[in-house]
């Protein structure tokens, strides 16, 4: 066996780690060498495993050497294997290793404006990744999830260059550094433009985004921002400008974004945009949804997202949501529904009136009744009216008593990354039997025509 040797950037203290194997498919390599649910896998090669990045990066190779422990003992599986044949194993988790904390303390920081326990009915608290401030470059390479840079030890400088890992999400906010500090709360931020100027030597792309806090980074700040990350190009691949979200436990001092102010901000927006497409051959500058709606401006047509890196972001979504129908109003014939005609369909308030106006469309081609009823967000704040942050509780005092048809359809993004509790721990099953009808998550309009089709559940 090869001796084991420890990562340039180890795990905190020098523990050693290794990921817990979640499952392993049934005929992969991995099965057939004997791993298990349950078995830690601590080494490839020699190399200590902190993370799937480790994992990935080391294991790519025809013959691998693994350390595994299972119930205390540690053996050796020796594996020869075709280059492109996977092993086969999930893991429980992304990180092996202690997971980077945020160091920041931004007065609109989403999970500090999460409920305490003794706020909550029950005194239970949410769903545990609500409080985690996580600030991850490893997520952010892995998930997408936006990270500040303000954090990073010389050693994952090195790691990042070393195992190319582009490309990363980074909360910008603004180049002006002082505005960047107080956005952040954190008077010690490292200046912003030369570390996405270090990330460019290295050959690691990055989308960024900007949270614009009314009256502190948005105007001639956000002009300034706007110039000096386009000359940043390629380096900083798509930009996205995106409302400050609050809940009814938020900081004073932050103030929801006006719709005269999002109109203000597409306004500057579209004045830059001739100037980003001749630098980049592309839109560059993403808006969020919110900002459109908030403003009362209709979302642009597809051409306009030409990158869908920040698609998670809440850009574009909208547009995906009135394509999909219009490709279902175009190929699904209107006698094509079976059985059931009557259905609810739930969201937040922010998308409502898009729906009500599919709902009409959809009534008139396939008749029957579709009947949009926005939930009010009782939980965090009415002020939260995106559909991903509504729980099942609300949902149950909104609806309880209602005629909601044969079917209600709630949105998908409100449950967790696996698809089986709201952020309040709520399942399908208890949903359905506490509205006493059969529910189905969904993400599109055309998700709803398969379940009443009888083609298939939506996922």
């Amino acid at each position: 066996m090869s001796d084991i040797h420890d990562p340039s950037t180890s795990s905190p203290g020098g523990v050693i780690t290794g990921g817990v194997i979640a499952a392993v498919e049934p005929g992969s390599v991995g099965d057939e060498v004997g791993l298990e649910p349950g078995d830690r896998l601590i080494a490839v090669n020699g190399q200590i495993l902190r993370d799937l990045i480790d994992y990935r990066f080391h294991s790519a190779e025809e013959e691998l050497e693994l350390l595994v422990e299972r119930e205390g003992e540690r053996y050796v599986i020796e594996i020869e294997r075709d280059y492109d044949e996977d092993l086969g194993i999930e893991f429980r988790d992304l990180v092996f290793d202690e997971l980077r904390q945020c160091n920041n303390r931004c007065p609109f920081c989403f999970v500090r404006q999460m409920p305490r326990p003794r706020d909550l009915p029950g005194g239970r608290p949410l769903r545990r990744s609500l409080y985690i401030r996580d600030d991850d470059y490893r997520y952010s390479f892995l998930t997408g999830s936006f990270i500040t840079l303000t954090n990073l030890r010389e050693t994952d400088w090195e790691r990042i260059g070393a195992q190319l890992l582009s490309p990363l999400y980074v909360s910008i906010h603004a180049t002006d550094d002082a505005v960047r500090r107080r956005v952040l709360g954190n008077p010690q931020a490292p200046a912003i433009v030369p570390q996405l100027q270090r990330l460019g030597e290295m050959g690691i792309d990055v989308h960024g985004q900007i949270v614009l806090w009314p009256g502190v980074n948005d105007g001639e700040v956000l002009q300034r921002s706007l110039d000096e990350l386009l000359a940043l190009w390629p380096t900083v691949q798509t930009l996205a400008l995106v409302p400050v979200g609050l809940t009814r436990y938020c900081a004073h001092g932050v103030r929801l974004m006006r719709p005269d102010e999002a109109q203000a901000t597409l306004v500057l927006a579209e004045a830059f945009y001739s100037t980003a497409r001749r630098r980049t051959k592309k839109t560059w500058l993403y808006p969020a949804d919110e900002l459109y709606l908030l403003a009362g401006q209709p979302v642009p047509p597809r051409a306009f997202y030409d990158d869908p890196a920040q698609l998670e972001n809440g850009v574009g979504l909208v547009r995906q949501l009135l394509d999909d129908w219009a490709r279902v109003r175009a190929t699904v014939p209107s006698t094509a529904l079976n059985g059931e005609r009557r259905s609810t369909w739930v969201c937040g308030t922010l998308i409502a009136p898009f729906l009500r106006e599919i709902a009409d469309q959809w009534q008139a081609h396939f008749g029957g009744e579709a009947r949009i009823v926005p939930v009010m967000n009782r939980l965090l704040g009415e002020s939260v009216s995106v559909s991903g942050l509504l729980s099942g509780h609300d949902m149950v005092a909104a609806l309880s008593g209602q005629d909601l048809g044969e079917r209600l359809f709630v949105p998908r993004s409100m449950f967790d990354i696996a698809g089986r509790v709201t952020l309040d721990d709520m399942t399908v099953d208890e949903l359905e039997a506490a509205l006493g009808v059969p529910v189905s998550p969904v993400e599109r309009v055309s998700d709803i025509a398969a379940v009443l089709r009888g083609t298939t559940e939506a996922g």
